[in-house]
C-alpha cells in the first residue's frame, strides 16, 4: 500500500539519519511509532507524517527533524516536502500507474491480501426462533453476518456458516398450541386468542398462521389427538419459510443446527456433568449454580433450575464447546444488544471447561428504524409486526441488503424506505450501481459504431472490441501516466481498496465496505464529469479506459464478491 512505502521510506531514513548523527541526541528508533494521514489539503500531498514527536528524543527543532529526514530518503520520482514538523508525500507517476496494473493483474483478487495466518472460523448469526417471520432486526443481522463472511473468505480465512435452531423451548408448544387455534378458526368455530394480557403470551397471535392451518387442513380432517403433532407441522413450515426468505435474499448458511438434537446426544449433560465434577457447580434453594463469577462474570448463574429443567444458558455452554470441538479456531456470534451481559457467562463456561475464551467474538448489533417520510414507523407486537419479507418486497434485495450493512454494528440504523427506492443520487446504494452502471456503458461505446439518425450515417467505433480486449489482456502501466494529473485522486480512492479491505475484516466492520463504493463511486463521477473518456487522442483514450476499467472491476468485486448486491452492467 502507498501508505506503507511513504512509512517505510520515512523510517528507513531515520535509522540511517540517526547512524549519521544528523537526529542530535536521537540515538535509536522505534518503527512503527509514525502514523501517516491524509492531508486535509490535497496540494501538501497524498499522505502526511508528523515527526514533531521526536524531538524530545533528538533535541532539536520538528523542522530540523524533518529536513535532516529528507536527506536520507530515496525520492525517485516522488515528491517530499516539509512543513513544519511534518514530512509530505505525493506519489509519482510510477507507483500510481504500477497501482492501476496491479488491478490488471489481479483482477477479482485484487485488495486480497498473501501470506495471511488464516483460521478455521464458525460464523454465528440470525438464530431466529422457528414459531414466526422474520423481523427487520433479523434482517439486519442476516446481512451483516454475510457480508462478514463473505469478507473474511476473501480475506483468506476458512468460514463455515451456522444458524442456531432455537427449536427446544416452551416457544415451541406456544406455537402448536396457536396453530390449533387457527385451525379450529378454519373450520369454523367461534374461538380466539386470549385478551387477558399475560395469557396472550403463551400463544402467537400472529396473522402468519391462517396459511400453516389452511396447510395442515389440506392433508387433515381436523385437529390431532397429539398436540406435538402440530408443534411439528408448525415447525418445520416455519422453518422452510425461513429458508426460503435467507435464499432469496442471498444469505447462504453451510448448516442449520437444531437446539433439540443437542440435547438428544445429551452433549448439554455431558457438559453439566463436567462442570460438576471438577467441582465448579453448587446447589442452592435446589438449583444447580454454575461459578462463573470465578471466570470474570458479574454473579454466579443458574444453569439448571429447582424443577430439574435447564436454563436457555446450559444448552449455549453445550453448544459452543461443540464448536471447538468440531475443530474450530474462532467462534464469531452475531447477537442483539439486548444479550450485552450473556457474553461473560459464555466466556466463563468456555474457560471453565478448559477452553481459550478469547476464541469466541460476540458482535452486539443495535435495532433498526423503519422511516417513511420523515417518521418513524413503529413496529407493533408480532400480530402487526413489519416483517423482513415485507422490507425487501417494497424495496428489493439489492436496497434491503445494502442499507443493513451501511452503518456500524453498534449503531441504530434508521432505514429510509423512501429513500432506499428512489433512482437518484441520494440513493446510496442506486449512486453506486449507476457508477458501475456508467462504467460499462462507456466501455460498451468504446466499441461501437454510431449512425446520424437523420443521415444514416455511420461513425466508426473508436476502437475496435479486438483493442480493448487486448488492452485489457496485455495491460502496459505506461499507458495511464497521461492521465494521472488529472486522475490523481481516482488511483488514490483506488488504492484505499485494499487498506479498506485489511481494516474491515480484521474489526469485523462491514459498513467501510458500503463507505468505500460510495466514495469510489463519487470520485469516478467527479473524474468523469471532469475528463472526456472517448476522445480523437487514442493514447489518452486508452489510458482513460484503463482507469474506467479498474473502477469498473473494483466496484465490481466489492458489491457482487462481498456485499452480495448486484453490479448491474444497464440502469
Amino acid at each position: 500500500m502507498i501508505k506503507d512505502y511513504f512509512i517505510n521510506e520515512i523510517e528507513n531514513a531515520i535509522e540511517l539519519a540517526i547512524k549519521e548523527n544528523k537526529l542530535g541526541a536521537m540515538t535509536e528508533f522505534k518503527r512503527g511509532s509514525l502514523n501517516p494521514e491524509r492531508p486535509k489539503n490535497a496540494d501538501f500531498g497524498d499522505y502526511a507524517v508528523n515527526v514533531s514527536s521526536l524531538a524530545r528524543f533528538a533535541k532539536i527543532a520538528p523542522p530540523q527533524i524533518a529536513n535532516s529526514i529528507l536527506e536520507y530518503i530515496n525520492k525517485e520520482d516522488n515528491e517530499y516536502t516539509v512543513i513544519g514538523g511534518f514530512i509530505n508525500f505525493k506519489a509519482g507517476k510510477k507507483i500510481l500507474s504500477d497501482l492501476v496494473e496491479e488491478i490488471f493483474t489481479r483482477k477479482k483478487d485484487f485488495g486480497k491480501p498473501e501470506n495471511i495466518e488464516a483460521e478455521k472460523i464458525i460464523l454465528e448469526y440470525v438464530s431466529a426462533n422457528p414459531t414466526g417471520p422474520f423481523h427487520i432486526g433479523h434482517g439486519r443481522w442476516a446481512a451483516m453476518g454475510s457480508v462478514l463472511a463473505n469478507l473474511l473468505k476473501f480475506y483468506g480465512h476458512d468460514v463455515y456458516q451456522e444458524f442456531y435452531i432455537n427449536d427446544a423451548g416452551s416457544q415451541i408448544q406456544k406455537l402448536g398450541n396457536s396453530l390449533a387455534i387457527r385451525i379450529r378458526q378454519e373450520l369454523g368455530e367461534d374461538v380466539d386468542f386470549p385478551t387477558d394480557e399475560i395469557e396472550r403470551k403463551n400463544y402467537y397471535p400472529g396473522e402468519y398462521l391462517i396459511p400453516v392451518a389452511k396447510k395442515y387442513l389440506e392433508t387433515h380432517n381436523g385437529l390431532p389427538d397429539d398436540i406435538q403433532e402440530l408443534c411439528d407441522f408448525a415447525k418445520e413450515y416455519e422453518e422452510k419459510v425461513q429458508r426460503d426468505l435467507l435464499d432469496k435474499f442471498k444469505v447462504n448458511f453451510d448448516n442449520f443446527y437444531s437446539e433439540l438434537s443437542l440435547h438428544k446426544s445429551g452433549k448439554v449433560e455431558e457438559c453439566v456433568n463436567k462442570l460438576k465434577a471438577s467441582g465448579k457447580i453448587y446447589q442452592k434453594d435446589g438449583a444447580d449454580w454454575f461459578r462463573s463469577s470465578d471466570y470474570g462474570d458479574d454473579q454466579d448463574r443458574v444453569i439448571k433450575k429447582a424443577d430439574g429443567s435447564n436454563t436457555y444458558l446450559t444448552a449455549d455452554i453445550a453448544y459452543h464447546i461443540d464448536k471447538l470441538e468440531r475443530g474450530f479456531d474462532r467462534m464469531i456470534n452475531i447477537w442483539g444488544a439486548d444479550h450485552h451481559g450473556y457474553v461473560a457467562r459464555v466466556k466463563a463456561s468456555i474457560e471453565a471447561l478448559g477452553y481459550d475464551p478469547n476464541k469466541l467474538e460476540v458482535l452486539l448489533g443495535q435495532l433498526v428504524n423503519l422511516v417513511i417520510d420523515g417518521n418513524e414507523v413503529r413496529m407493533g407486537k408480532r400480530k402487526n409486526m413489519v416483517t423482513l419479507e415485507d422490507l425487501i418486497d417494497e424495496v428489493g434485495v439489492d436496497a434491503t441488503r445494502f442499507w443493513m450493512s451501511m452503518r456500524n454494528i453498534d449503531t441504530t440504523l434508521d432505514f429510509d424506505i423512501e429513500l432506499a427506492k428512489k433512482n437518484t443520487d441520494e440513493n446510496p446504494v442506486f449512486y453506486v450501481q449507476y457508477a458501475h452502471a456508467r462504467a460499462c456503458s462507456i466501455l460498451r461505446n468504446v466499441i461501437a459504431e454510431k449512425i446520424n439518425t437523420e443521415t444514416g450515417e455511420k461513425t466508426p467505433a473508436p476502437m475496435s472490441e479486438a483493442e480493448l480486449n487486448e488492452l485489457i489482456k496485455d495491460f502496459n502501466a505506461d499507458m495511464v501516466i497521461p492521465t494521472i494529473d488529472t486522475a490523481r485522486q481516482l488511483i488514490l480512492k483506488l488504492e484505499e481498496y485494499k487498506s479498506v479491505i485489511k481494516n474491515s475484516a480484521e474489526s469485523r466492520q462491514v459498513y467501510t465496505i458500503c463507505r468505500y463504493v460510495q466514495e469510489l463511486a463519487s470520485e469516478f463521477h467527479s473524474f468523469y464529469n471532469a475528463n472526456r473518456v472517448i476522445s480523437d487522442d487514442k493514447e489518452m483514450m486508452k489510458a482513460r479506459i484503463a482507469l474506467v476499467w479498474s473502477v469498473k472491476t473494483v466496484l465490481h468485486n466489492a458489491l457482487e464478491d462481498i456485499l452480495a448486491v448486484t453490479a448491474p452492467e444497464r440502469m
